[in-house]
């Protein structure tokens, strides 16, 4: 049975994984219950962890500097009272090489060198080009999808990330480009970039230290 992260705790981690989510956000991307996440942020808010902003028409919380520190100590006591540091470091590990195979395709999928220009914009007439790029994803999901299995037979949070990477890879296939790496939906590239913060914050691994 996958451990299940106390409330209080994934609420404040969903703060950090999601980037200024609202509190529906947070509770629906977990299966929590809304009112249940919004009393646990109220409390972190009160102690300094996070902050709820608004700006430009969207309001979301913020996390603070003390709560990114008492986030990754809940998340170190939880994974050693668990005894799966190492399990999960050794995902980690395998995750790094596949990280940067996914890294160059999504480079790939916004640039197409010429000739003229190594830094051309990609403008998506060259269809050749694309599938390759969209080959790579679907092989880079498919490896993503095992490291997903195992991770949330231990912890229960990763459960939903190979889900919605291969929705969203059904949504590129049926022609919809902007679920490759749009950043107001969950994209392939923002579930990965959802996935590769919540194995940092969980090892403590200071983001770009691990590339």
């Amino acid at each position: 049975m996958p451990h299940a992260t106390a409330l209080p705790d994934l609420a404040l981690h969903g703060v950090r994984v999601l980037g200024f989510p609202t509190t529906a956000r947070v509770a629906g991307r977990y299966g929590l219950d809304r009112d249940a996440v919004e009393e646990a942020l109220l409390d972190a808010e009160a102690r300094g962890w996070v902050r709820r902003l608004a700006f430009g028409g969207s309001e979301g919380w913020s996390l603070l500097d003390a709560g990114r520190a008492e986030g990754e100590r809940r998340l170190a006591a939880e994974l050693d009272a668990l005894g799966a540091r190492d399990a999960v470091a050794g995902v980690h590990g395998r995750f790094r090489p596949l990280n940067r195979r996914f890294g160059a395709a999504c480079t790939d999928w916004q640039v197409r060198p010429t000739r003229l220009d190594p830094m051309a914009f990609n403008d998506h007439t060259d269809w050749r080009w694309d599938e390759r790029v969209l080959r790579t994803l679907r092989s880079a999901g498919a490896e993503f999808t095992g490291l997903c299995a195992e991770l949330s037979a231990l912890l229960g949070r990763f459960g939903g990330y190979a889900g919605l990477y291969a929705a969203a890879l059904r949504r590129v296939d049926a022609g919809e480009r902007g679920w490759v790496d749009g950043h107001d939906r969950d994209s392939l590239h923002l579930v990965w970039i959802q996935f590769h913060e919540d194995l940092l914050a969980t090892l403590g691994i200071e983001r770009g230290t691990d590339a």
